[in-house]
């Protein structure tokens, strides 16, 4: 079976334009590896493609769960087998694309079979964690898997509660699972990974205007929506919720929300590109000094 090429990278970098370029020239499909951009209702604060890149090439698991849906890492991995699948039945070749690491890891590594979701289990964490007792949550992780505690910083909301949920589920902590029960795509071997890098100082850049022209698309509309609709994202991590909300509140000016979305986004760049250094793969491409055209064309080379 042909290899399919999986591209990541940070967020803003280019990974979008660069897959639709590279689906146009090998009569592909692109598959969504993102854990926000896979929700419906907020295109623009996840980063959707837009409407226009969305019709030229057809994409897969964009825009496709409700607001109050989880999905794990192991769904996601079955998620992504039956599109591929689907793509391979039309006579063309998947391509994946997005920003979130450990979907990536858990195709090619595997992820452990039990990794579900709890929705009542992630509220209650959620609420302990909204309420101040994150270091109490901490304590908890630090007791019941001391291996992991040391991969998971105190502040990091999503993988402390997710962490502590899935002991909840499975009985199991997370190194117990993964040694247990590792459960990876079908197509593992198939994935040809590429991963796009940046200095800082140039992305920082290039987030900056991904957020100015976010905002001019309606980004604050967006927020008011879910506001109104009083939709629960606290699962997504919806980077600039929080922000635009106090803004909305006249709590802070449009200058101040910016500035603090663009904090924000670069910190989650940078633990980004913190764990991706630190993965294997195929291609690794410096955006700093080569184009998206010669990347695709180098791409098409090598398929």
């Amino acid at each position: 079976m042909t290899n399919f090429f999986a591209i990541v990278g940070p967020t803003g970098i280019g990974k979008t334009s660069l897959s639709i370029k590279l689906a146009k020239k090998l009569n592909s499909e692109i598959i969504g590896l993102d854990s926000r951009q896979i929700y419906k209702m907020i295109p623009i604060g996840t980063a959707q493609p837009s409407k226009t890149e969305l019709n030229s090439v057809k994409h897969h698991l964009v825009g496709v769960k409700n607001l109050n849906e989880s999905v794990s890492a192991g769904e996601y991995v079955q998620l992504i087998d039956k599109k591929i699948i689907t793509i391979l039945d039309n006579k063309k070749t998947p391509i994946l694309c997005g920003g979130t690491g450990l979907y990536l890891k858990s195709l090619v590594e595997g992820i452990f079979a039990g990794s579900k979701t709890d929705a009542n289990i992630r509220s209650f964490l959620e609420e302990e964690y909204n309420n101040g007792k994150s270091d109490n949550l901490y304590r908890q992780l630090i007791s019941i898997d001391p291996e992991y505690s040391k991969k998971v910083h105190p502040n990091n909301k999503k993988r402390l509660i997710r962490a502590l949920e899935i002991y909840k589920i499975t009985g199991k902590n997370m190194t117990e699972n993964f040694k247990s029960d590792n459960k990876k795509s079908n197509f593992s071997k198939n994935f040809h990974t590429v991963y796009l890098k940046m200095s800082r100082k140039n992305l920082e850049k290039r987030i900056y205007q991904r957020i100015l022209s976010m905002m001019d698309s309606g980004m604050i509309e967006e927020v008011q929506y879910i506001r109104d609709k009083k939709y629960n994202i606290d699962h997504i991590d919806y980077i600039g919720f929080n922000e635009i909300s106090l803004y909305l509140d006249k709590e802070i000016s449009i200058e101040d929300t910016i500035e603090k979305i663009h904090i924000r986004t670069r910190q989650y760049a940078k633990r980004q590109m913190k764990w991706f250094d630190n993965q294997s793969f195929h291609n690794i491409f410096d955006m700093d000094t080569i184009g998206v055209d010669d990347i695709v064309d180098k791409l098409v080379e090598m398929n």
